[in-house]
This record gives structure tokens, C-alpha cells and sequence, in this order.
């Protein structure tokens, strides 16, 4: 058995500056906020009933299709993949939020339903309205310079794997109580990464099953558990944790409800790291060690080290793209970089 022993650190809304509030928003590790959405509607008729819950959520019903996700109950509430790894172990299908709604309030007191979610949609388009009742629970000066994107996840108990997203989180656990399993980017490699595509929910998951492992196919787990830790949640707790932090979330029980707020601190014009990497796979993965090892010197210097070190020694109308970037300067760049790609 494989156990994870450290928990995310807590705090009382009560006890929180609104300056406090923001540091958060930049701490290096997750933390947990507990009772800032406490306020909010939702929690209160969640906190009546699973129905009550359901009745409020169907309010806001535009009758635009949203996508459903459903296992058999064999899977135990985990989206994954299929045995061989050459599809899903669950279908999705195109419906209306209100007839999911009812089907999963058809089978709440079900032992053996099977998993079903409603992942990542989109509140102002397909709930206009909710976010006004139920507003994002932390004011700050980062979030007004990059407003976030705000998502609902509803279902019955499920498991999304581990996975990491680009841009950080404030995640409110809004219906039913929810788990998370977080662990910091260093760790990727002990979390055995599965296919880049396909992927069960649109980012690359870890193929290890944290309830299980098999530790003759995934002999680093131990060590990544002893750096990951877990964050136990309750209706009303908001959780805050950095981009490319790993994290899988656990649905537990028989109607649950979370509202999801992605940010990144990067500008508009920029483009996805993740693009970078698949062309790092095309141009560097497989070049001779020693001339990697040169390359990620080059890297460093050029990417990952200060914004400015590059070009600060060069005049200024001789920086070309070392010079900080603007939207133009970052469309000049992109056609030079489709330009080499397409020769």
C-alpha cells in the first residue's frame, strides 16, 4: 500500500486579509480557503438536498446541448482508458443539461449507477446568469488584468485521473464533498505519463491508478507520493494551486458540484507551451546526449533564465525577438517560426 500522508494546508476564510487573499493567488503550493463560497446559493441548497441542487442548477438551462460522460459502473467512477489503451472506458454524448440532470437525479441512490459528469463547461455560455448569483470568490488585482475562465463539473461519484493544466486554479467545491491528490510538476516522472493524444478529458493523465498501483509497472510512485499530498474538501472550501501542479479529483458522493476558475499571468498574443514541446519532441528528443545537454544551455539562457538577460548587452533597435514581446513583435515572430516549419 502506497500512502499519502500530508495534507494541503488550511485556512479559515474568517481569518484571511483580502492582501493575504492575494499572495495566495502566487503561492508556490496548494492551499485550501475553508468557507469563502460558503455563501453562495448553490452550497445552501446543496446543503438542503441533492435534489434541491439539481432544481437550482436547471434553472439556468439555455437549452444549449452541453456533453455528458458516462462508465459502466465497472470502471468505479474513473475515467481512464480501455484495457489496451486503444479507447475510452466511457462514451460521451451531446444532451440537454436539464435531461442529464434528471437522469443522474434518477439514479442517485443507485450502488451501482453507473459514473456519470458533466466536465469543464463553459458557466456564462451554457449557465448565463449563475455566475451572478454565485460569484467568484476571490476579488483581485491579478484576475481584473486576466479575467478568468469560469467552468462548472457536475456528476455523481467520479474519478478524473491525474493531470495537469496550463493555467492555475481557484476550484470551489460547491455540491457534495470533493478529494483532491496534488503533487508538484518535479514529480511528472514518478507519475508515469500516458499518451499525449488521445487523452480522457483533453490533457495527458497519469497511468497510474493511485488506488492500486502496481508498483513492478510504476516503481517511482513511492516517491511521488512522498511529495504529493491530499486536499479534503467540503461545500464551500475553495481550493488555490499553481499551473502544471498534477491533481486528480475525486468526486464522493452521490451528487457533487464544482466551479472552476482557470488563470494565467501570461499575455494574450503569447502561445501554448505545450506547442513548444511537441516541436521539442520533432527537433531535439532524439539529437545526441551531449548536444541536448548543449541545447538546454542555450535554453536557459535564451528561455528559461531572466525575460531580459538575452538581449540587455545588445542596443535596442538590435534586440529583434529578444526584446520583451508585444502583439505585434509576437505575430512577426510566429510567421518567422511557420515560415522554418514549412520549408
Amino acid at each position: 500500500m502506497v500512502a499519502i500522508t500530508r495534507h494541503t494546508r488550511v485556512i479559515e476564510a474568517k481569518d484571511i486579509a483580502s492582501a493575504d487573499l492575494e499572495a495566495l493567488l502566487h503561492a508556490p503550493a496548494p492551499v485550501i480557503v475553508k468557507g469563502l463560497a460558503a455563501h453562495w446559493p448553490l452550497v445552501a441548497k446543496g446543503r438542503e438536498s441533492a435534489e434541491a441542487a439539481i432544481v437550482y442548477l436547471a434553472r439556468f438551462d439555455t437549452g444549449r446541448p452541453i456533453t455528458g460522460y458516462t462508465a459502466d459502473s465497472a470502471a468505479g467512477g474513473r475515467f481512464f482508458y480501455d484495457a489496451d489503451l486503444t479507447a475510452m472506458n466511457f462514451a460521451r454524448e451531446r444532451t440537454g443539461l436539464s435531461d442529464y440532470l434528471a437522469l443522474i437525479r434518477a439514479h442517485l441512490d443507485d450502488p451501482d449507477a453507473p459514473a456519470r459528469y458533466i466536465g469543464s463547461t463553459d458557466l456564462a455560455l451554457y449557465l448565463p446568469g449563475f455566475a451572478e448569483e454565485n460569484p467568484l470568490p476571490v476579488v483581485s488585482e491579478s484576475l481584473g488584468c486576466f479575467p478568468p475562465l469560469a467552468s462548472i463539473w457536475i456528476g455523481n461519484r467520479t474519478i478524473a485521473s491525474a493531470h495537469w493544466d496550463m493555467s492555475n486554479n481557484i476550484a470551489v467545491c460547491a455540491v457534495g464533498r470533493r478529494r483532491f491528490t496534488l503533487f508538484p510538476p518535479g514529480q511528472t516522472p514518478n507519475l508515469y505519463p500516458g499518451p499525449l493524444e488521445p487523452t480522457p478529458g483533453g490533457q495527458v493523465v497519469s497511468m497510474v491508478n493511485f488506488a492500486a498501483p502496481d508498483l513492478a509497472l510504476h516503481p517511482g510512485f513511492p516517491l511521488a507520493a512522498a511529495a504529493g499530498e491530499i486536499a479534503e474538501m467540503e461545500p464551500g472550501d475553495v481550493l488555490i494551486y499553481p499551473a502544471l501542479w498534477w491533481h486528480q479529483v475525486e468526486a464522493l458522493d452521490r451528487f457533487n458540484v464544482l466551479v472552476n476558475y482557470w488563470w494565467n499571468e501570461a499575455q494574450p498574443f503569447a502561445d501554448s507551451p505545450m506547442t513548444t514541446l511537441l516541436h521539442g519532441l520533432l527537433s531535439l528528443r532524439d539529437r545526441p546526449l551531449a548536444e541536448k545537454q548543449a541545447w538546454r544551455v542555450l535554453f536557459d539562457y535564451y528561455v528559461f533564465g531572466p525575460a531580459q538577460q538575452a538581449g540587455a548587452h545588445l542596443p535596442a533597435h538590435a534586440r529583434g525577438p529578444l526584446a520583451p514581446l508585444d502583439e505585434t513583435a509576437a505575430r512577426r515572430l510566429r510567421a518567422q517560426v511557420l515560415h522554418k516549419l514549412n520549408r
